[in-house]
């Protein structure tokens, strides 16, 4: 019992760890990554542990993963090509984690997420596709989605939200839809962050404690909780029936987040060969004055007040 009770707490402190990670990294800007890496390095001679040394790490290949997309940005859109990413896996799996980080330092008018809420009356009575290929990406953009097309394969199965014959139909026409978007071009790379049962248990009772997460779970989530074995079922038919040649499923190993966001990162530079685009020096041209001009006083009411 003593040794589940320090395993629990271990798991705990690991979580709220990662929390704080996260604000770190969000507090970067982009001459930020020596000195962070001096405050990671002042930490690590109080805390010389295993944990504090591999935290290092994976600040610094992540900033070095982060500076190669840019490098894939500045290739994509160079060579004007169109980037389809789908992330799916169970709920709290970490997909947003890892979109959150591939986004972070990247331009949202080349890199965007399409998370598309519940359908509405009207697209539920259209082709199943159509609401999705809106959201494909032009030529020199690239397009994640948080959740895809697949979610007929998941969640609209499980929940009962369409029938065995809809589904039927789904397997059907996946192959050939996919393949159509490769003929016109669109690189589509798949992927599935997978967790253990007992992982995605302890992420849910995390947010359940955490009211800054609590809006994270959704009666949905709760409901897929229940419902674990069937979605287990649902995940075995979609990958073996969908995972074709031209456009095959990927699995990251979920259950540890700052490894699985390497590691999909890592795979995803990987996929799309890309050179660096060389760009011409920029140069900051002198500010002009009007010896005319005369700034005017802005009103003190129109100030946000300066609490802080």
């Amino acid at each position: 019992m003593d040794s589940h009770r320090n395993d629990l707490r271990r798991r705990i402190h690991t979580e709220r760890t990662d929390d704080l990670d996260e604000e770190f990294e969000m507090e970067l800007n982009d001459d930020g990554d020596d000195r962070f890496a001096l405050m990671l390095d002042d930490e690590l001679h109080e805390d010389d542990s295993e944990e504090s040394a591999f935290r290092r790490r994976y600040f610094k290949e992540l900033f070095r993963l982060q500076g190669e997309l840019v490098k894939l940005q500045d290739w994509v859109v160079h060579k004007k090509l169109k980037v389809v990413v789908l992330f799916e896996g169970r709920d709290a799996a970490g997909k947003g984690g890892v979109i959150k980080r591939i986004t972070q330092r990247l331009n949202p008018r080349v890199c965007r997420v399409a998370a598309l809420p519940a359908p509405s009356e009207r697209e539920q009575s259209q082709w199943y596709f159509q609401r999705y290929v809106p959201h494909l990406p032009a030529g020199g953009e690239i397009v994640l989605f948080d959740r895809s097309w697949y979610n007929r394969a998941g969640v609209e199965r499980v929940m009962g939200f369409c029938s065995e014959a809809d589904v039927e139909e789904f397997f059907r026409s996946v192959p050939e839809f996919e393949r159509m978007l490769l003929r016109s071009g669109i690189i589509l790379i798949k992927y599935w962050f997978s967790i253990t049962d007992e992982e995605q248990n302890f992420r849910f009772k995390m947010r359940i404690t955490d009211p800054i997460k609590q809006w994270k779970l959704s009666p949905m989530d709760l409901e897929s909780r229940r419902r674990w074995e069937e979605y287990t079922k649902a995940k075995e038919e979609m990958l073996a029936r969908t995972h074709i040649a031209e456009a095959p499923w990927w699995l990251i190993e979920a259950v540890d987040k700052k490894k699985a966001r390497l590691n999909c990162i890592h795979h995803l530079l990987s996929q799309i060969p890309y050179e660096e685009v060389q760009h011409p020096p920029v140069i900051l041209p002198p500010r002009e004055h009007s010896p005319d001009y005369v700034r005017k006083p802005v009103p003190a009411e129109m100030f946000v007040p300066a609490v802080y």
